[in-house]
């Protein structure tokens, strides 16, 4: 899984946060107990000299083992005599444990040289925010998208209705995000407007940014504007067209609605080739039928969507325009 640079770092500055209010939290309730109850600090005194008895113990002769142990018998009673004092006190028995937001790896976000739940869990709710910020990702999820809009009489072509067509993509939907991977095939889905391209490939989106996947999405009138930008501004950077090629998943919706020039073919072109060679997957929606979009693109364009990704024909009217006139 591939996390975005300012991600890391922000999740990386909220743990440590986190960490240090924690910490701070128990010194002022530490200096509150002792001079409530100054026995704690005797007790505490006591307990540093049982650590410093197991580090001396380590070059002794004889039976450690049994030493230690005898060591630990005693540091628990201490321990033990902490809490009943707290309670005693009028606080809880816990009073003075650092109160970490995570218990496992203490606020640290790794445990035993491997990323803790905690920082997943925070990395993945960055990535789900960062689809948020740029689609209306929140509204379009599985459960929400409506099948009854979809007529139920066989289309006269294809011998099947839209609403049995529309529930088998569905369907395969569902699939495809439970299952993701980094390997998992490209969809390419296509249809007339307001068949509900943009909420399946963002239902898709949401489930696949929620198990710590890094999705990036946007349309293609603004992902090639973005690249644009880059190219003229002072750095001369690509670091739009590398997020887009660095993403776990891509979701290029409604291509073929932005101008079209030699650059953004040229880097369409290179998006989807190095993608493909990196076995790493692309959603792509369209408005075109196959012909146009060849019309419109470099051949090799068409030939590497339509031989590679899996295609999803939507059916049906326009749901904006049903929905509009309810």
């Amino acid at each position: 899984m591939s996390y975005t640079k300012e991600n890391l770092q922000y999740a990386t500055r909220m743990i440590a946060d986190r960490k240090l209010k924690a910490e701070r939290i128990h010194d002022v309730r530490h200096s509150e107990v002792v001079k409530k109850i100054p026995e704690i600090a005797q007790y505490e005194y006591q307990l540093a000299q049982t650590g410093v008895a197991v580090l001396k113990a380590i070059d002794m002769d004889g039976d450690i083992d049994k030493y230690i142990e005898e060591l630990s018998e005693i540091n628990g009673k201490i321990r033990q005599c902490i809490k009943d004092a707290l309670v005693k006190g009028g606080y809880p028995e816990d009073y003075l444990e650092i109160p970490y937001t995570c218990k496992i790896c203490e606020d640290v976000g790794f445990k035993n040289g491997k990323i803790c739940s905690c920082r997943k869990k925070l990395l993945n709710e960055l990535s789900i925010n960062d689809l948020r910020k740029v689609s209306p990702a929140q509204n379009c999820r599985f459960d929400n998208f409506l099948l009854d809009y979809y007529p139920d009489v066989p289309d006269a072509v294809y011998g099947i209705s839209p609403q049995k067509k529309m529930e088998e993509i569905l369907e395969y939907c569902k699939c495809y995000a439970e299952d993701f991977d980094e390997e998992s095939g490209s969809l390419y889905m296509r249809g007339a407007t307001g068949l509900g391209k943009t909420h399946l490939s963002l239902a898709i989106g949401n489930i696949v940014a929620a198990k710590g996947f890094n999705v990036v999405y946007g349309s293609a009138q603004n992902l090639f504007s973005a690249m644009e930008r880059d190219k003229f501004s002072n750095y001369n950077s690509s670091e739009t067209e590398d997020k887009l090629i660095e993403a776990d998943l891509l979701i290029i919706d409604d291509l073929g609605s932005e101008f079209t020039t030699r650059f953004t073919v040229d880097k369409l072109l290179n998006i989807i080739n190095t993608r493909i060679n990196l076995r790493r997957p692309v959603i792509i929606s369209t408005n075109l039928s196959d012909k146009e979009l060849e019309e419109k693109y470099d051949q090799r364009i068409t030939s590497r969507i339509i031989g590679s990704y899996t295609p999803l024909c939507f059916m049906g009217r326009d749901i904006r325009q049903i929905k509009a006139s309810e």
